[in-house]
């Protein structure tokens, strides 16, 4: 007897009800891509990861998807549906008329590149010229959701040209500093030009009836007029955080854990003129733990801070770094049950345990959580 295969239904509205289906990424093949204009502005000055490129070593991508396979198997232990993307060859160049880059990047984040909104997943523009081709791991899912749910709605925003023009060359020397890029992000001075709408996925917070999309290196206010003007039954607000000096992605900055609470990173606060939306609707902002490590990982991009990028699972349980012993004892302290997951050396590849995940679908509806605006 063949077991019937589940049928997909694609339905989030928000960060924190039950997740029931989720994408987890892969590490295969994966490679620190060369250098562009949008990867060097987010590599601090000091980085190992200055100058390198090629495919990282093999030894390093086995034990990434180790830890994202014992992750979905710890997702699917509680009733999680897991699906996977389909890797292609990232050591090939991308060309256009408008660019060349030699090498390309992962599929291990599908969270930077998928925005669930409802019935609908949204392949954002991606603003790294190494992540052009990154949709087409996806595409045999989506795919897959279309035939099998006919509310499924998959769309792609328009593909930038990635020019030099959408990049500021202010950005290109490596000696900054960290005194002047803060200078530049409290002016809302970043690396993206206002030359074409360009947005992350990850940049984008899902709280029903509104998305709070952070500007900053990936995403410009073109793209988030973009996302205004393709969601018309939303509100979309413009969020940035003047005490990152590098600000890509809002997840390791702004985190969301069930309807009144917020994480948020107490290097990166939200402007108080900001927080009024938050404040009128008795939401609360409270200070994130302390990372539990002094550096990132080897050949890591992303800050400490991805210690707060969790994954809540309901608005009583979430998935928390193993190693991240501070977020899980505030975690704790608030209430949540705590799912300890071994990620550290994977993060590397792309990112923490919300970074890695795209949702499918939530037990979600549409609701204003924000009535007094």
């Amino acid at each position: 007897m063949t077991q019937e295969v589940e049928k997909t239904v694609v339905n989030s509205w928000n960060e924190w009800d039950d997740l029931k289906h989720v994408i987890v990424g892969r590490a295969d093949n994966c490679h620190i891509p060369p250098a562009e204009p949008a990867l060097d502005a987010k590599v601090p000055e000091d980085s190992d990861m200055r100058g390198q490129w090629g495919r990282r070593p093999q030894e390093s991508i086995d034990h990434a998807n180790e830890l994202l396979d014992k992750f979905s198997i710890q997702l699917e232990n509680r009733g999680i549906r897991v699906d996977r993307p389909t890797p292609i060859d990232f050591s090939q160049p991308v060309t256009t008329p408008d660019f060349y880059t030699a090498s390309q990047f992962g599929c291990m984040p599908p969270r930077d590149v998928l925005l669930t909104v409802g019935s609908e997943i949204l392949e954002a523009t991606m603003s790294y010229r190494c992540r052009w081709f990154e949709y087409l791991c996806y595409r045999p899912l989506m795919q897959q959701y279309w035939e099998e749910d006919p509310n499924f709605r998959h769309e792609a925003a328009p593909k930038p040209r990635l020019t030099d023009e959408d990049y500021r060359p202010d950005y290109l020397s490596d000696k900054i500093g960290v005194e002047k890029r803060l200078e530049w992000a409290a002016k809302k001075f970043f690396v993206t030009t206002e030359t074409e709408p360009l947005f992350d996925a990850a940049d984008v917070l899902r709280f029903g009836k509104d998305l709070v999309v952070q500007h900053g290196f990936t995403t410009n206010e073109k793209g988030i007029e973009w996302l205004r003007r393709h969601f018309p039954n939303h509100r979309v607000h413009s969020v940035n955080f003047p005490g990152d000096p590098y600000p890509i992605h809002i997840d390791a900055t702004f985190t969301p854990l069930r309807p009144g609470l917020i994480l948020n990173n107490p290097q990166r606060r939200l402007p108080d003129e900001q927080r009024q939306m938050f404040n009128k609707n008795d939401w609360e902002i409270i200070d994130a733990a302390q990372p539990a490590h002094n550096a990132p990982p080897p050949l890591c991009y992303s800050s400490t801070w991805l210690s707060m990028n969790v994954l809540v699972l309901n608005q009583k349980t979430v998935c928390v770094e193993k190693s991240e012993v501070y977020q899980a004892e505030q975690m704790d302290n608030l209430g949540m049950e705590v799912i300890e997951v071994e990620l550290r050396d994977a993060y590397a590849f792309g990112g923490g345990l919300h970074c890695c995940t795209a949702d499918v679908y939530r037990e979600s509806s549409f609701e204003d959580y924000f009535p007094k605006q």
